[in-house]
Protein backbone atom coordinates (compact mmCIF):
# COMPACT_ATOMS: atom_id res chain seq x y z
CA UNK A 1 0.00 0.00 0.00
CA UNK A 2 1.14 3.50 -1.08
CA UNK A 3 2.01 5.75 2.11
CA UNK A 4 -0.39 8.76 1.81
CA UNK A 5 1.37 12.08 0.95
CA UNK A 6 1.72 14.72 3.39
CA UNK A 7 2.48 18.25 2.78
CA UNK A 8 3.17 19.81 -0.84
CA UNK A 9 5.30 23.28 -0.96
CA UNK A 10 5.13 25.69 -3.99
CA UNK A 11 8.40 27.12 -5.84
CA UNK A 12 6.85 30.55 -7.72
CA UNK A 13 9.32 31.05 -10.78
CA UNK A 14 9.24 35.08 -11.71
CA UNK A 15 11.83 35.25 -14.99
CA UNK A 16 12.18 38.67 -14.75
CA UNK A 17 15.63 40.49 -14.10
CA UNK A 18 16.48 44.01 -13.99
CA UNK A 19 20.01 42.59 -15.53
CA UNK A 20 21.22 39.54 -16.74
CA UNK A 21 24.06 38.84 -14.65
CA UNK A 22 27.28 37.28 -16.64
CA UNK A 23 27.15 33.45 -14.92
CA UNK A 24 23.35 33.20 -14.93
CA UNK A 25 21.79 30.26 -16.74
CA UNK A 26 18.92 30.31 -15.07
CA UNK A 27 15.43 30.63 -17.40
CA UNK A 28 15.45 34.65 -17.05
CA UNK A 29 14.53 37.79 -18.99
CA UNK A 30 15.11 41.11 -19.15
CA UNK A 31 12.46 43.27 -17.09
CA UNK A 32 12.04 46.04 -19.35
CA UNK A 33 8.61 46.74 -21.29
CA UNK A 34 6.93 43.68 -20.16
CA UNK A 35 4.06 45.38 -17.85
CA UNK A 36 1.48 43.99 -20.06
CA UNK A 37 3.04 40.17 -19.87
CA UNK A 38 3.67 40.43 -16.62
CA UNK A 39 -0.11 40.90 -16.06
CA UNK A 40 -0.88 37.77 -17.71
CA UNK A 41 1.92 35.72 -16.36
CA UNK A 42 0.76 36.26 -13.12
CA UNK A 43 -2.88 35.03 -13.84
CA UNK A 44 -1.21 32.16 -15.69
CA UNK A 45 0.66 31.30 -12.50
CA UNK A 46 -2.72 31.51 -10.56
CA UNK A 47 -4.25 29.14 -12.78
CA UNK A 48 -1.59 27.22 -12.78
CA UNK A 49 -2.14 27.05 -9.15
CA UNK A 50 -5.74 26.43 -9.64
CA UNK A 51 -5.14 23.13 -11.35
CA UNK A 52 -2.02 21.48 -9.80
CA UNK A 53 -4.09 21.78 -6.74
CA UNK A 54 -6.72 19.63 -7.84
CA UNK A 55 -4.47 16.59 -9.82
CA UNK A 56 -3.25 16.54 -5.89
CA UNK A 57 -6.40 16.80 -3.87
CA UNK A 58 -6.23 18.11 -0.22
CA UNK A 59 -3.01 18.64 1.35
CA UNK A 60 -1.28 21.18 3.80
CA UNK A 61 1.06 23.46 2.64
CA UNK A 62 4.28 23.25 3.97
CA UNK A 63 6.43 26.73 2.51
CA UNK A 64 5.95 29.08 -0.53
CA UNK A 65 9.21 30.25 -2.20
CA UNK A 66 9.45 33.00 -4.93
CA UNK A 67 13.10 32.54 -6.70
CA UNK A 68 13.54 34.05 -10.41
CA UNK A 69 14.96 36.12 -11.59
CA UNK A 70 14.08 38.61 -9.35
CA UNK A 71 11.03 38.35 -7.75
CA UNK A 72 11.39 41.62 -5.44
CA UNK A 73 10.76 43.24 -9.15
CA UNK A 74 6.68 41.66 -8.53
CA UNK A 75 4.04 44.07 -7.95
CA UNK A 76 2.81 43.80 -4.08
CA UNK A 77 -0.24 43.02 -4.66
CA UNK A 78 0.72 39.95 -7.23
CA UNK A 79 2.70 38.51 -4.72
CA UNK A 80 -0.43 39.09 -1.96
CA UNK A 81 -2.59 36.85 -4.76
CA UNK A 82 -0.38 33.93 -5.21
CA UNK A 83 -0.07 33.55 -1.59
CA UNK A 84 -3.98 34.33 -1.06
CA UNK A 85 -4.69 31.66 -3.69
CA UNK A 86 -1.54 28.89 -2.12
CA UNK A 87 -2.80 29.11 1.41
CA UNK A 88 -6.67 28.99 0.28
CA UNK A 89 -5.57 25.91 -2.32
CA UNK A 90 -3.62 24.31 0.53
CA UNK A 91 -4.81 25.62 4.16
CA UNK A 92 -2.33 25.23 6.91
CA UNK A 93 -3.72 26.01 10.30
CA UNK A 94 -0.06 27.51 11.66
CA UNK A 95 2.75 29.29 10.58
CA UNK A 96 4.13 28.97 6.92
CA UNK A 97 7.51 29.92 5.68
CA UNK A 98 7.38 32.40 2.60
CA UNK A 99 10.48 33.10 1.18
CA UNK A 100 11.12 35.82 -1.59
CA UNK A 101 13.84 36.36 -3.50
CA UNK A 102 15.52 40.24 -3.55
CA UNK A 103 17.87 42.43 -4.94
CA UNK A 104 19.53 45.17 -2.80
CA UNK A 105 18.53 47.56 -5.74
CA UNK A 106 14.83 46.38 -4.52
CA UNK A 107 15.39 47.83 -1.03
CA UNK A 108 13.07 50.62 -0.22
CA UNK A 109 11.17 50.43 3.01
CA UNK A 110 8.08 50.98 2.03
CA UNK A 111 8.59 48.01 -1.13
CA UNK A 112 9.67 45.83 1.50
CA UNK A 113 7.35 46.59 3.59
CA UNK A 114 4.41 46.02 1.30
CA UNK A 115 6.03 42.27 0.53
CA UNK A 116 5.52 41.56 4.31
CA UNK A 117 2.29 42.94 4.42
CA UNK A 118 1.42 40.96 1.07
CA UNK A 119 2.70 37.60 3.17
CA UNK A 120 6.23 37.18 2.53
CA UNK A 121 7.92 36.69 5.77
CA UNK A 122 11.29 35.86 5.30
CA UNK A 123 13.66 37.38 2.05
CA UNK A 124 16.50 35.98 0.59
CA UNK A 125 18.81 38.86 -0.38
CA UNK A 126 20.98 38.52 -3.28
CA UNK A 127 24.05 40.56 -2.65
CA UNK A 128 26.73 38.32 -3.85
CA UNK A 129 29.87 40.86 -2.34
CA UNK A 130 30.54 43.39 -0.13
CA UNK A 131 33.89 44.50 -2.74
CA UNK A 132 32.95 46.93 -5.37
CA UNK A 133 34.88 45.40 -7.96
CA UNK A 134 33.94 41.57 -6.87
CA UNK A 135 30.94 43.32 -8.02
CA UNK A 136 31.54 44.73 -11.22
CA UNK A 137 32.97 41.63 -12.06
CA UNK A 138 29.93 39.57 -11.30
CA UNK A 139 27.68 42.16 -13.51
CA UNK A 140 25.88 43.24 -10.78
CA UNK A 141 23.95 46.31 -10.42
CA UNK A 142 24.82 47.31 -7.30
CA UNK A 143 27.45 48.78 -5.27
CA UNK A 144 28.95 47.39 -1.62
CA UNK A 145 27.49 50.40 -0.06
CA UNK A 146 23.92 49.52 -1.20
CA UNK A 147 24.12 45.86 -0.34
CA UNK A 148 25.12 47.18 2.92
CA UNK A 149 22.00 49.80 3.26
CA UNK A 150 19.77 47.10 1.86
CA UNK A 151 20.78 44.43 4.48
CA UNK A 152 19.80 47.11 7.20
CA UNK A 153 16.89 47.75 5.15
CA UNK A 154 15.79 44.64 4.73
CA UNK A 155 16.69 43.47 8.42
CA UNK A 156 14.30 46.16 9.57
CA UNK A 157 11.10 44.96 7.80
CA UNK A 158 11.56 41.11 8.09
CA UNK A 159 12.48 39.16 10.91
CA UNK A 160 14.25 36.45 8.64
CA UNK A 161 17.30 37.31 6.47
CA UNK A 162 19.29 35.42 4.77
CA UNK A 163 21.64 36.43 2.28
CA UNK A 164 23.12 34.90 -0.99
CA UNK A 165 27.46 35.47 -1.51
CA UNK A 166 29.75 33.97 -4.43
CA UNK A 167 33.58 33.04 -3.56
CA UNK A 168 36.24 31.25 -5.77
CA UNK A 169 36.52 34.17 -8.56
CA UNK A 170 39.45 34.02 -10.23
CA UNK A 171 42.44 35.89 -8.53
CA UNK A 172 40.55 35.79 -4.87
CA UNK A 173 43.07 34.66 -1.93
CA UNK A 174 41.57 33.07 0.89
CA UNK A 175 43.09 36.32 2.97
CA UNK A 176 40.51 38.61 1.22
CA UNK A 177 37.22 35.60 1.16
CA UNK A 178 37.94 35.59 4.64
CA UNK A 179 38.06 39.35 5.42
CA UNK A 180 34.79 39.91 3.61
CA UNK A 181 32.91 37.18 5.06
CA UNK A 182 33.89 38.14 8.01
CA UNK A 183 32.66 41.78 7.48
CA UNK A 184 29.49 40.25 6.18
CA UNK A 185 28.58 38.00 9.21
CA UNK A 186 28.71 40.79 11.53
CA UNK A 187 25.75 42.62 9.75
CA UNK A 188 23.03 40.73 11.52
CA UNK A 189 21.44 38.01 9.24
CA UNK A 190 20.28 34.85 10.87
CA UNK A 191 21.35 32.65 7.22
CA UNK A 192 23.95 32.78 4.36
CA UNK A 193 24.35 30.55 1.03
CA UNK A 194 27.55 30.84 0.05
CA UNK A 195 27.86 29.38 -3.58
CA UNK A 196 31.59 28.88 -5.52
CA UNK A 197 31.38 30.52 -8.62
CA UNK A 198 30.08 28.07 -11.22
CA UNK A 199 31.35 27.70 -14.89
CA UNK A 200 28.23 27.45 -17.16
CA UNK A 201 28.70 27.03 -20.71
CA UNK A 202 25.68 28.87 -22.02
CA UNK A 203 26.39 31.80 -19.82
CA UNK A 204 28.56 35.27 -20.53
CA UNK A 205 31.43 33.47 -18.02
CA UNK A 206 31.46 30.23 -19.87
CA UNK A 207 32.03 31.82 -23.38
CA UNK A 208 34.67 33.74 -21.76
CA UNK A 209 36.42 30.17 -20.43
CA UNK A 210 36.34 29.11 -23.23
CA UNK A 211 37.87 32.25 -24.88
CA UNK A 212 40.63 31.52 -22.09
CA UNK A 213 40.11 35.19 -21.04
CA UNK A 214 38.16 33.63 -17.55
CA UNK A 215 40.46 31.45 -15.35
CA UNK A 216 38.98 30.26 -12.36
CA UNK A 217 40.85 29.13 -9.28
CA UNK A 218 42.52 26.00 -9.52
CA UNK A 219 41.18 22.54 -7.30
CA UNK A 220 43.68 23.51 -4.41
CA UNK A 221 42.64 27.41 -4.37
CA UNK A 222 38.82 26.49 -4.67
CA UNK A 223 39.12 23.52 -1.62
CA UNK A 224 41.42 26.24 0.66
CA UNK A 225 38.60 28.65 -0.24
CA UNK A 226 35.94 26.05 0.75
CA UNK A 227 37.83 24.83 4.32
CA UNK A 228 38.18 29.61 5.04
CA UNK A 229 34.28 29.45 4.86
CA UNK A 230 33.72 27.17 6.35
CA UNK A 231 35.52 27.71 9.58
CA UNK A 232 34.67 31.92 9.48
CA UNK A 233 30.98 30.91 9.23
CA UNK A 234 31.26 28.36 12.37
CA UNK A 235 33.41 30.53 14.27
CA UNK A 236 30.32 32.98 13.77
CA UNK A 237 27.66 30.21 14.96
CA UNK A 238 26.45 29.10 11.94
CA UNK A 239 25.54 25.13 11.77
CA UNK A 240 26.48 24.08 7.62
CA UNK A 241 22.90 22.35 7.58
CA UNK A 242 23.68 21.31 3.68
CA UNK A 243 27.11 22.11 1.59
CA UNK A 244 26.08 25.63 0.27
CA UNK A 245 23.53 26.48 3.43
CA UNK A 246 24.73 28.00 7.11
CA UNK A 247 22.15 28.88 10.00
CA UNK A 248 22.30 30.64 13.14
CA UNK A 249 20.85 27.31 14.85
CA UNK A 250 17.79 25.13 13.64
CA UNK A 251 15.23 27.53 13.36
CA UNK A 252 17.07 29.77 11.00
CA UNK A 253 17.18 26.75 8.67
CA UNK A 254 15.06 27.46 5.36
CA UNK A 255 11.88 25.20 5.40
CA UNK A 256 11.78 25.07 2.09
CA UNK A 257 14.77 24.07 1.06
CA UNK A 258 14.74 21.40 3.81
CA UNK A 259 11.28 20.18 2.27
CA UNK A 260 12.46 19.77 -1.00
CA UNK A 261 16.30 18.19 -0.01
CA UNK A 262 13.98 15.49 1.79
CA UNK A 263 12.38 14.69 -1.05
CA UNK A 264 8.70 16.27 -0.18
CA UNK A 265 6.80 16.93 -3.12
CA UNK A 266 6.28 20.36 -4.50
CA UNK A 267 4.47 22.37 -7.18
CA UNK A 268 6.48 24.30 -9.62
CA UNK A 269 4.55 27.09 -11.37
CA UNK A 270 5.97 29.78 -13.98
CA UNK A 271 8.18 29.45 -16.59
CA UNK A 272 10.55 26.59 -16.80
CA UNK A 273 9.87 25.55 -13.15
CA UNK A 274 10.13 22.31 -12.17
CA UNK A 275 7.77 19.98 -9.45
CA UNK A 276 7.91 17.05 -7.70
CA UNK A 277 4.18 15.41 -6.85
CA UNK A 278 2.55 12.12 -5.72
CA UNK A 279 0.21 11.32 -8.17
CA UNK A 280 -1.59 8.45 -8.68
CA UNK A 281 0.81 7.08 -5.74
CA UNK A 282 3.23 7.45 -8.37
CA UNK A 283 6.71 9.89 -7.57
CA UNK A 284 6.61 12.48 -10.64
CA UNK A 285 8.71 15.42 -12.15
CA UNK A 286 7.26 18.09 -14.22
CA UNK A 287 8.85 20.40 -16.04
CA UNK A 288 6.68 23.69 -16.89
CA UNK A 289 7.07 25.19 -20.69
CA UNK A 290 10.12 27.78 -20.04
CA UNK A 291 8.99 31.04 -22.49
CA UNK A 292 6.50 33.00 -21.14
CA UNK A 293 4.32 33.36 -24.06
CA UNK A 294 3.74 29.63 -24.32
CA UNK A 295 3.92 28.63 -20.86
CA UNK A 296 0.35 31.38 -20.84
CA UNK A 297 -1.15 29.55 -23.22
CA UNK A 298 -0.35 26.25 -22.24
CA UNK A 299 -2.06 26.96 -18.90
CA UNK A 300 -5.16 28.37 -20.92
CA UNK A 301 -5.23 25.01 -22.85
CA UNK A 302 -4.42 22.86 -19.36
CA UNK A 303 -0.95 22.11 -20.77
CA UNK A 304 1.57 23.78 -18.22
CA UNK A 305 4.08 21.04 -18.93
CA UNK A 306 6.64 20.44 -21.57
CA UNK A 307 7.70 17.68 -19.97
CA UNK A 308 6.45 14.42 -17.06
CA UNK A 309 8.12 11.72 -15.87
CA UNK A 310 6.96 9.24 -13.46
CA UNK A 311 9.94 7.91 -11.72
CA UNK A 312 10.37 4.53 -10.77
CA UNK A 313 11.24 3.42 -7.36
CA UNK A 314 15.16 3.48 -8.31
CA UNK A 315 14.95 6.53 -9.41
CA UNK A 316 12.96 8.02 -6.62
CA UNK A 317 15.85 6.79 -4.71
CA UNK A 318 18.56 7.80 -6.37
CA UNK A 319 17.03 11.40 -6.41
CA UNK A 320 16.58 10.94 -2.75
CA UNK A 321 20.16 9.94 -1.96
CA UNK A 322 21.76 12.93 -4.32
CA UNK A 323 19.33 15.40 -2.22
CA UNK A 324 19.92 14.02 0.82
CA UNK A 325 23.50 13.68 0.98
CA UNK A 326 24.00 17.19 0.50
CA UNK A 327 22.56 18.07 4.03
CA UNK A 328 23.47 16.87 7.52
CA UNK A 329 20.77 14.71 8.13
CA UNK A 330 21.38 12.29 5.22
CA UNK A 331 19.59 9.80 3.62
CA UNK A 332 17.83 7.01 4.72
CA UNK A 333 19.52 3.53 5.08
CA UNK A 334 16.24 2.10 3.07
CA UNK A 335 16.62 4.23 0.40
CA UNK A 336 20.85 2.75 -0.39
CA UNK A 337 18.67 -1.22 0.03
CA UNK A 338 16.36 -0.02 -3.08
CA UNK A 339 19.75 1.18 -5.02
CA UNK A 340 21.44 -2.30 -4.17
CA UNK A 341 23.63 -0.80 -1.87
CA UNK A 342 25.04 -1.98 1.75
CA UNK A 343 26.84 -0.65 4.42
CA UNK A 344 29.19 -3.87 5.06
CA UNK A 345 29.92 -4.01 1.89
CA UNK A 346 30.94 -2.30 -1.00
CA UNK A 347 31.48 0.72 -2.40
CA UNK A 348 29.51 2.31 1.02
CA UNK A 349 31.98 0.10 3.03
CA UNK A 350 34.25 1.89 1.36
CA UNK A 351 33.64 5.26 2.00
CA UNK A 352 33.20 4.87 5.39
CA UNK A 353 36.71 3.26 5.87
CA UNK A 354 38.31 6.28 4.32
CA UNK A 355 35.99 8.75 6.05
CA UNK A 356 33.92 9.98 3.65
CA UNK A 357 30.54 9.19 4.90
CA UNK A 358 29.26 7.40 8.27
CA UNK A 359 26.36 5.83 9.59
CA UNK A 360 24.14 7.03 12.25
CA UNK A 361 20.65 6.40 13.76
CA UNK A 362 19.95 4.71 10.44
CA UNK A 363 20.74 6.99 8.41
CA UNK A 364 23.95 8.33 6.30
CA UNK A 365 25.22 11.35 6.22
CA UNK A 366 28.86 12.29 4.49
CA UNK A 367 31.35 14.17 7.02
CA UNK A 368 33.59 16.97 7.13
CA UNK A 369 35.93 15.18 4.62
CA UNK A 370 33.36 14.11 2.35
CA UNK A 371 31.35 17.58 2.04
CA UNK A 372 34.41 19.06 -0.39
CA UNK A 373 34.23 16.41 -2.83
CA UNK A 374 30.53 15.04 -2.53
CA UNK A 375 30.32 15.23 -5.93
CA UNK A 376 32.62 12.24 -6.08
CA UNK A 377 31.44 10.54 -3.18
CA UNK A 378 27.87 10.93 -5.08
CA UNK A 379 29.52 9.13 -8.26
CA UNK A 380 31.06 6.47 -6.06
CA UNK A 381 28.22 5.50 -5.04
CA UNK A 382 25.32 5.85 -7.88
CA UNK A 383 27.42 4.90 -10.98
Amino acid sequence: MTEAPGAVAVYVHWPYCARICPYCDFNVVRDRGRRDEQAGLVEAILTDLLAQAALLGPRPLASLFFGGGTPSLMRPDAVARVIERARALFPQGGEVEITLEANPTDAEAAHFGALRDAGVNRLSLGVQSLDDAALAFLGRNHSAAEARRAIGVAGSVFGRLSIDLIYALPDQTVEAWSTALTEAVDLGFEHVSPYQLTIEAATAFGRAYERGTLVPPDEDRAADLYEATQGVLAAAGFDAYEVSNHARGVAARSAHNLHVWRGGDYVGVGPGAHGRLTLDGTRTATVAERRIGPYVQGVAAGRPWTETSRLDARETAEERVLLGLRTVEGVGIGDLSVLGLSIKTGPVAGLIEDGFVRVAEGRLAATARGRPVLDAVLKTLLT
